[in-house]
């Protein structure tokens, strides 16, 4: 895999040069106390015990209101990816075990709005192999690899280098319904009139040209466009989309009937700018929006 290059280049230009955090604590210290700010995360527990012994790494609930599972690679020969899988099977296993986790650090409304569809695992280490890569591909489970690269003393760098997204979990009854009146994605995207869906399509197509390290998934109540986090969320209407965008609102000039400031209005999916896509011409519209949140994320 090649090496990423960093350079200082105010005045004389100057390399910085890589290196690891010591393996493994230190690094997962500073994860765990700014996992929302890198991966749009929020932390619950470290070293996380399970019923048979283990003991997980890290874990959290992300934007998407979905369990994540973090495991630190300390050396080449560890299989974390493996170690991650048995704990994230663990996991949904013993759903009533996490919900008492959420409501004991966040409480119970962030427990009644926890979304099974779409748990995952992050792998996290200096590099991985190619057999690592190849092996998530054959795995129907989430799971990104991310690589971290440490640059002087006060740069840290996280690089997605492969994610694998599996098929949404299908809910049962041992878990939270959405209310009544409230429809899956999947209900609202085969409920929308013909020229939502191909409007839907076309944005789909869209969002994942702007680059290979988009991936879109399916969640309970609404589509999620992401990298490392969310870029785009949508929610499909009988005869227009909604899509949250996760950008500054002071910089944004909000246009009524086609974008507004949500910050402090309920709303389902991420970001505090909201746009309303009737028609084509809407949709061109919100492309510089799209591309901001692409760009800004």
């Amino acid at each position: 895999m090649a090496d990423i290059k960093l350079f200082n280049i105010n005045k004389t230009v100057k390399e910085y040069q890589s290196g690891t955090v010591t393996l493994e604590k230190e690094l997962q210290t500073v994860i765990e106390n700014n996992m929302n700010t890198f991966f749009g995360v929020t932390f619950l527990a470290s070293e996380y015990r399970t019923t048979d012994g283990g003991r997980m790494d890290s874990i959290g609930i992300d934007e998407n209101h979905c369990p994540v599972i973090f495991e630190y690679k300390r050396s080449m020969k560890e299989n974390v990816i493996n170690q991650g899988l048995f704990y994230l099977n663990w996991l949904l296993d013993h759903k009533d075990s996490f919900k008492v986790l959420v409501i004991e650090k966040l409480g119970l409304k962030a427990a009644d709005d926890i979304d099974w569809t779409m748990p995952r695992v992050v792998c996290i280490a200096g590099d991985f192999t190619k057999y690592d890569e190849s092996a998530i591909k054959q795995m129907n489970r989430n799971i990104s690899l991310i690589r971290y690269k440490k640059f002087g003393d006060d740069l840290l760098m996280f690089e997605q280098i492969n994610e694998n997204i599996a098929a949404a979990i299908s809910e049962d009854t041992s878990v939270s319904k959405p209310k009544s009146s409230d429809k899956t994605f999947e209900e609202q995207i085969n409920g929308a009139d013909k020229e939502i869906k191909v409007l839907y399509q076309n944005l789909s197509n869209y969002i994942l040209s702007l680059g290979d390290d988009i991936s879109e998934t399916h969640l309970k109540l609404y589509a999620a466009f992401k990298k490392i986090r969310n870029i785009v969320t949508v929610v499909a209407l009988k005869k227009k989309l909604v899509i949250n965008l996760p950008i500054d609102v002071s910089t944004v000039t909000f246009e009524e009937g086609f974008s507004r400031d949500v910050t402090n209005i309920g709303h389902w999916g991420c970001g505090a700018v909201e746009v309303q896509l009737k028609n084509k011409a809407d949709f061109e519209k919100a492309k510089a929006l799209i591309d901001r949140a692409y760009n800004e994320n």
